[in-house]
């Protein structure tokens, strides 16, 4: 049998190569054709857009006097961080909303997702639909129905409260849910509660992908269902609690349509809901001050992005992945 020469099979292996080269660069450009719309939309909408409000930054910009615009530097910076005292209230105010709304939320989001994942609960996908389905509501208008089902006079909780239970809810002196600064957060958070199907979904979609084997042993091994919880469940499924956390840490940064709504970006009651999303709409749309506006959305940036670095930060102290070793 005559032996193959080594010139022949270089030269094959050459045309191999240059075929598979051909067709990986016809699937590369026929990759980039579909995806092109997308490109350009993210180039057109999202990265134009985000390099020039750095741009405008840069500017003493007013819609009012548009000829008036002139570049001022830094100076809306140091504005913002050294001179502006309104900036940190604003996003202190923020934080002290998110303080009280991101644990409560994901509490609320977990413990309805346990009960929908528990083997004793008849109808759950009826359940599932109607917890989910506030989410598909238009936000405005869930809002403002809101604004009238708590109204101190008319709403119908404080008429439930008094006239059911006898508390004196109705009146000035009564639970002003919308006026009173002690309770507005309060009542903010509730009315995210009543839209958190959409986390309650992913939360128990992470439920229903831990190994029914570990209940079963640990049940074997004696442990209850709050033993299981907290050494099984919450482990096996922290991804998903990180996920939902960082997701909502950066949604509560930029809070805005729920105040706005309600008081027209007024910061009601007492300066309250004055947040960082209200502070800089009213700079930029309100003023027209679309410098020390795109001053204000920068500065929304770069700390939602150190919060998520600083969440990603301590992940690794307490979110498990099966996969790592």
């Amino acid at each position: 049998m005559a032996a193959i020469s080594p010139d022949v099979v270089s030269n094959e292996t050459k045309v191999k190569k240059k075929k598979r080269g051909r067709i990986e660069r016809e699937q590369i450009k026929w990759g980039l054709i579909f995806l092109s719309p997308w490109l350009i939309g993210i180039v057109v909408f999202y990265m134009i857009p985000f390099i020039a409000s750095f741009g405008f930054s840069l500017l003493e910009f007013n819609l009012a006097v548009p000829e008036a615009t002139e570049f001022v530097g830094l100076a809306n910076w140091r504005r913002a961080l050294f001179n502006d005292p309104n900036t940190y209230e604003s996003f202190g105010v923020t934080f002290l909303f998110a303080l009280i709304s991101l644990p409560i939320g994901m509490a609320f989001a977990l413990l309805l997702a346990l009960l929908m994942n528990a083997k004793s609960v008849r109808g759950k996908a009826i359940f599932r639909t109607l917890f989910f389905m506030p989410t598909m509501v238009p936000l405005v208008a869930a809002v403002l129905i809101w604004g009238g089902v708590l109204n101190e006079q008319t709403g119908w909780v404080n008429l439930l409260l008094e006239n059911v239970f006898g508390i004196e809810a109705v009146g000035v002196d009564g639970l002003r849910w919308l006026a009173n600064p002690s309770l507005i957060y309060f009542t903010l958070t509730f009315i995210g509660l009543w839209a958190v199907g959409n986390t309650m979904m992913i939360t128990l979609a992470g439920l229903q992908s831990v190994p029914t084997e570990m209940y079963e042993a640990a049940e074997i091994d004696g442990a209850g269902y709050w033993r299981q919880l907290i050494s099984i469940t919450i482990p096996m499924i922290s991804p998903v609690l990180f996920y939902n956390i960082v997701l909502g840490a950066i949604g509560l940064m930029q809070y805005f349509l729920v105040p706005f709504v309600l008081n027209g970006g007024s910061g009601f009651p007492e300066g309250t809901t004055n947040f960082v999303g209200i502070y800089f709409f009213n700079q930029a749309f309100k003023f027209f001050n679309m410098g020390y506006g795109a001053t204000i959305a920068w500065l929304i940036f770069a700390v939602s992005l150190l919060l998520t670095v600083v969440l990603f930060g301590s992940a690794r102290y307490w979110v498990y992945y099966a996969g790592e070793e």
